[in-house]
């Protein structure tokens, strides 16, 4: 909550809380060139407060009194520099209108100040147009705002004002200068701003951001003009897809997704049978700003009949959650209660139909339009690819719309059906590897083996492959194995054309090093042995054939999940340079500091530190020592 510094009788003077005045700030000294974004968005919030009037308005009627019909006026003063956004809505009590302009209560409104903080001139001001940044984005325009507001069925009103420096203030506000319900914002506007008074502009902003709100807007130009209608609440999703040009589903998704930027993928139905419904789907052009929220929640509107009820039914899969738009059915009553909702059948076979269509219709593009979906995959791959674990219904489907890195890929991306159709002779496994860095698990030693076979490799980098590779069992009758797991049982794959055989029969003598290996490593290693996956590298970290692989217990030993960690397996080159030599080594204490240097190398080369950096260092300088003489 913010806080309040003075009292009266008549006003209170509050602090803003800290992450509202980050915000305020950055609208007020925002550089951002197309500040038109501000209108969108105190338009929507009217919008959202007529909706939320008509829900209420369901139990209790008396709410509309006799002014039942909603709507939005914008009223221009060019003279005095004036701009004023009512709506005739739910309105606001004084505690409801501190907690609502006075806190910012989305997390992603927070990573989105973040990222504009982090970003620097051009970037960051792309990025303000491209997030929803609400009623504050009114400070980019203006140098005081004012807003009124009178709760349906209230006989009090309350005025809000700001300079948006820090402070606001909360007051009792006369009768006769407020609405009889709804909300007055009134904007005075920066000397730069001035144009925004200006009929043209109002009209051309409206009808490009803000003409498809399920609300009608109308303009009065100036004071004492007669209102002109903007535009006429039509719900657009209630209209043939033949008839709705792509611009406006545009500014729909803009609207309805408090986004700037294009749509990447538009869905929109009607299912008719058992169940009736309308679905209007957008898949967005870039990451919404709270995509990462840890309770993971979808942005989908329910309507009953085109009465909004909540945007928190769910009608998504978690892992579907960076989709925007809306479900309308006729099938609910409108006074649905929250329990209802959880527990609806109906709900859940909505939410079927749409998933299924969604992930349908993104199946059709990634056939027909594979550069339209790769830049989908690069947004929200690693958010669908949370489903792969999470909804075993679908997993078929999901495999086959997952695009990945390989070793055969280049900088593009491939399917699994593009690796299968790449199998080598004799090769029965779908291979992977994990990591936290595409670039280094590229290069680890683990892939030597494959290379030399030309074998394509799974590169997954994100946090969230270790758990659903562990997870899917197969693709096509394939299974998935990891190359940093168990032994890679390469040898019935044919080499390329002069690439050098690994796993060569080892000599007596690296027979002999890899006892003894095993005997001075042994509270370390699970098991020393000869590699049939090294071709270039003297040695690498393996996972048993039971149990996670190298990266997946990592993950789990970081979240506290893992109590012990499982002893890895050293796998030596028997026809490294390397390992001859030091299989010729007799000095007990030279070949037990050989030893471990030979562990952290494989430490090291799997992305992780000596196990113990002094001992290290003390064995690194004897063997260097007792070299240079």
């Amino acid at each position: 909550m913010s806080s309040a510094t003075t009292t009266s009788a008549t006003t209170e003077n509050r602090v803003f809380e800290a992450d509202v005045s980050r915000l305020l700030h950055m609208m007020v000294h925002s550089v951002y060139s197309d500040r038109d974004v501000f209108l969108r968005e105190l338009i929507s919030n009217a919008a959202d407060a007529c909706e939320k009037l008509r829900y209420e308005a369901i139990a209790r009627p008396e709410l509309l009194g006799e002014d039942a019909r909603l709507s939005i006026t914008i009223a221009a003063d060019p003279d005095a520099a004036m701009l004023a956004i009512a709506d005739n809505g739910i309105g606001m009590s004084r505690d409801e209108m501190i907690e609502a302009l006075g806190t910012i209560a989305r997390s992603g409104t927070r990573a989105f100040m973040e990222q504009v903080e982090a970003a620097k001139g051009k970037e960051g001001a792309q990025l303000i147009g491209q997030f929803g940044v609400g009623f504050y984005s009114a400070f980019m325009v203006a140098g005081q705002v004012s807003v009124v507001s009178r709760r349906a069925g209230s006989d009090e009103a309350w005025r809000w004002t700001s300079d948006g420096k820090g402070e606001f203030s909360v007051a009792p506000a006369a009768l006769d200068e407020a609405p009889a319900r709804g909300t007055t914002v009134t904007l005075t506007l920066l000397e730069d701003a001035k144009t925004y008074a200006e009929r043209w502009t109002l009209e051309r902003i409206v009808k490009a951001q803000s003409g498809h709100v399920p609300v009608p807007i109308s303009l009065i130009e100036k004071p004492g003009a007669e209102p002109a209608s903007l535009a006429d609440g039509a719900a657009l999703w209630t209209r043939a897809k033949s008839e709705i040009k792509p611009e406006e589903y545009t500014d729909f998704y803009r609207s309805v997704a408090a986004q700037y930027d294009e749509p990447a993928a538009t869905v929109h139905f009607r299912a008719e049978g058992r169940h009736e419904y309308t679905a209007l789907a957008f898949i967005p052009g870039s990451k919404p700003f709270d995509l990462f929220d840890a309770d993971r929640k979808g942005r989908m509107k329910l309507y009953v009949k085109r009465v909004f009820i909540t945007d928190e039914a769910e009608l998504l899969p978690r892992y579907l959650r960076f989709v925007r738009g809306l479900v309308d059915t006729a099938d609910l009553p409108l006074n649905v209660s929250r329990e209802m909702i959880q527990d609806s059948p109906l709900l859940a076979a909505i939410k079927k139909g749409v998933t299924n269509r969604i992930l349908s219709d993104l199946g059709k593009l990634a056939e027909k339009e594979p550069e339209a979906f790769a830049g989908i995959w690069g947004h929200f791959g690693p958010v669908i690819k949370e489903g792969l674990y999470e909804d075993y219904e679908r997993r078929e489907q999901l495999l086959g719309l997952a695009r990945f890195t390989t070793t055969a890929s280049g900088e593009g991306l491939r399917s699994l059906k593009d690796y299968l159709a790449a199998l080598k002779p004799n090769q029965t496994a779908i291979y992977y590897i994990t990591g936290d860095d595409a670039e280094r698990i590229k290069a680890s030693p683990q892939l030597e083996g494959f290379r030399a076979r030309g074998i394509e490799v799974l590169l997954l980098s994100d946090a969230v492959d270790s758990f659903w590779v562990s997870s899917a069992p197969d693709f096509e009758g394939k299974p998935f194995k990891s190359v940093t797991q168990g032994s890679a049982d390469l040898g019935l794959i044919p080499l390329l054309d002069g690439a050098t055989e690994a796993g060569a029969e080892a000599t007596p003598e690296v027979t002999a090093l890899i006892e003894a290996l095993k005997t001075a490593l042994a509270s370390e290693v699970a098991d020393v042995r000869a590699s049939d996956r090294l071709t270039d590298s003297a040695v690498c970290l393996v996972a048993a054939d039971r149990g996670p692989d190298r990266q997946f217990e990592k993950l789990l030993a970081a979240a506290g999940r893992l109590d012990t960690a499982a002893k890895p397996i050293l796998e030596l080159n028997p026809q490294h340079a390397l390992i001859g030599r030091l299989a010729a080594v007799q000095d007990e204490a030279l070949r037990d500091d050989v030893a471990h240097l030979l562990l952290d190398e494989a430490r090291i080369l799997d992305g992780e530190r000596p196990a113990d950096a002094k001992a290290f260092a003390e064995r690194m300088g004897r063997v260097l020592a007792r070299t240079l003489g």
